[in-house]
């Protein structure tokens, strides 16, 4: 299922697609739009870890 950035929301189940973290999945938190208009958002995976991607680097599973 192809979502856009847009429609992203804290507690999505993704998958990154592309960018330094392609092949991680975890649970959307600290959705952020930057100045320039970017969607942010940090990405907490099952064993705990986190990381920022941006939101056009994602899709979503299922929403949680």
């Amino acid at each position: 299922m192809t979502i856009k950035p847009n429609e992203l929301k804290n507690g999505d189940q993704c998958v990154v697609v592309g960018g330094t973290h392609k092949g991680k999945s975890g649970i959307v938190q600290d959705l952020n739009t930057s100045i320039t208009g970017h969607i942010t958002i940090t990405v907490m995976q099952e064993n705990g870890v986190r990381f920022k991607t941006l939101g056009k680097n994602v899709i979503v599973q299922q929403s949680v």
